[in-house]
């Protein structure tokens, strides 16, 4: 279990965060992403409440206290393993518990939870509830504006309503519908279109609430502008896997403050943490798979992902992979 070091002032973490994403941001990811912003609120990947309930909750929910603050995603739709589920992971001190009430996939549906969910808001208005009762920091909800045929225009509004009167003061919307029939999840990321007109009047309907957007961001220019036309905040998700550089340093200015690392120095700091988790027995590609877009578009970038995706999974790899990576850039800088 993780030890608990707080972010003196969570009330604007939200401004900037990065998406929950399965398969993508673990705790090593969450822990890389850490290095170069101090102020940006991390999301888990999301854990089902079956999971937590009869899992290994220490594999599940571990976390390093750098990584605050952290928020938790939680799948389910069943109100009273969602509550048991939130009393539990209540010990691991994260900053915020979020009902995924978005994801689009079938194995998500077939569970009735996710997307599927936009469907039924007294239902998800009877999760939160149970969650609420059992949580000690803000239970948060991640949703679509709508699904299948559905009226975003009529079905949005309805469902922050109904879900708000249920306690729930923060919703972060990715603007676009989910097809559950007809389109991956992949395909669900990229083909509805995006409503953000939508979104920003939702946080004109709704001042009192926190209203974040999610969906198609891919640089802090954007964040800003959305920031500007009134919205709580930005939630960036394949860019900052992607290119994190682009989007995460630098990302404190969002708050006025100077910037975290930058991407050689985010390879610096990694050192140290890189060689306890293969000290404990585990591999290195476990990390370097989150740090391959670090240098996107820079000379030696290719050579920087050839070197650590061909030899970081290789029994006995360590830091002098990490090293002989860095002299791909080293060696390109020098030829340009």
């Amino acid at each position: 279990m993780s030890s608990i070091a707080q972010n003196s002032d969570l009330s604007t973490a939200h401004r900037l965060s990065v998406a929950p994403m399965m398969e993508w941001s673990d705790r090593h990811c969450r822990f890389f992403h850490r290095q170069m912003t101090r102020r940006a609120m991390l999301y888990t990947e999301m854990v089902t409440a079956a999971a937590i309930l009869h899992g290994p909750k220490n594999r599940l929910l571990d976390y390093s206290a750098e990584e605050h603050p952290i928020a938790l995603q939680i799948g389910g739709s069943d109100p009273r393993e969602l509550a048991q589920a939130t009393r539990i992971s209540g010990a691991w001190g994260y900053d915020e518990i979020n009902l995924n009430v978005g994801c689009p996939s079938d194995r998500v549906q077939s569970g009735c939870f996710g997307a599927v969910l936009m469907e039924r808001p007294s239902l998800v208005a009877e999760c939160v509830a149970a969650m609420i009762a059992e949580a000690n920091v803000p239970v948060t909800v991640k949703c679509r504006i709508g699904v299948d045929d559905q009226d975003p225009e009529v079905v949005l509004p309805d469902f922050i309503e109904r879900v708000a009167a249920a306690g729930v003061t923060h919703f972060i919307i990715h603007a676009r519908k989910a097809w559950l029939k007809g389109l991956s999840p992949k395909e669900n990321r990229e083909i509805p279109p995006l409503n953000y007109d939508l979104v920003l009047r939702m946080k004109a309907a709704f001042p009192q609430l926190t209203i974040c957007i999610n969906g198609g961001i891919t640089s802090l220019g954007q964040a800003q502008s959305l920031l500007d036309q009134g919205l709580d905040g930005v939630m960036l998700g394949r860019a900052a896997y992607h290119d994190p550089a682009s989007v995460l340093v630098g990302a404190d200015a969002l708050w006025g403050e100077a910037s975290g690392l930058d991407a050689f120095g985010a390879v610096e700091a990694m050192r140290p943490y890189i060689l306890d988790h293969i000290a404990q027995g585990g591999r290195l590609h476990q990390i370097t798979r989150h740090m391959l877009g670090l240098f996107s578009g820079r000379p030696g970038a290719r050579g920087w992902r050839r070197v650590l995706s061909e030899r970081a999974n290789k029994p006995g790899a360590g830091l002098d992979v990490l090293d002989a990576a860095l002299a791909e850039l080293q060696a390109a800088a020098t030829a340009a």
